[in-house]
This record gives structure tokens, sequence and C-alpha cells, in this order.
């Protein structure tokens, strides 16, 4: 484990400039076969019947397993420095002040 660690912390990832710019996703849907998990990001927007799916992403299911882990430990770190995530509640109103405190 410790040597995968050292390998990803020296992995040198090459962006492209067109991936760099990122693509805003609020919605995401999992499906699976028995050798692949497939991410389908895409967009909701008000005004608009549908989502469009604007990535999707085709891993192997011990991928998946190691993404969930590292966004496990992102979020944890994440809540650490910002405090705690809050879900909306079913009114979709988000129950916390302009400062993000509970």
């Amino acid at each position: 484990m410790a040597n995968q660690k050292e390998q990803q912390n020296n992995l040198k990832l090459n962006i492209h400039p067109d991936v760099a710019k990122g693509t805003y996703s609020n919605l995401v849907v999992v499906s699976h076969n028995p050798s692949e998990i497939v991410l389908d990001f895409a967009q909701m927007l008000p005004g608009l019947e549908g989502a469009t799916v604007r990535e999707r992403i085709i891993m192997s299911p011990i991928h998946a397993k190691r993404l969930l882990a590292a966004l496990n430990d992102n979020l944890k770190k994440y809540e650490q420095q910002f405090g705690t995530i809050v879900e909306p509640t079913a009114d979709g109103t988000v129950p916390y002040d302009i400062l993000g405190k509970a």
C-alpha cells in the first residue's frame, strides 16, 4: 500500500488545455455490468426538461473502489478544513448561514 501511495505522489499528470478547463456537473448517474462501472456526469438546468450528459467515464470495479476511497478521504479533509457539508432539506433549502456554519 505504501508503494502505491509513493507511485501516486510521484505521478506527473499532463493536462491538455481543453481538459484543464473542466466540465460542470450537478448530476451523476451510475450504472454497471460485471466488468465495468459507468459514470455519466450530466447537467440539469432550470427551465429545461431532462439532463444533458457531458462526460461518460468507464472504469473497472477496482478503480471505482479506489475512486470511492479517494473521494471519502478528500471529503474528510475538506470538512476538516471548511466545515461539515450539509445536504439540502426536502424543500431545497440549505440549513446553514452565509458563512457555511450549521
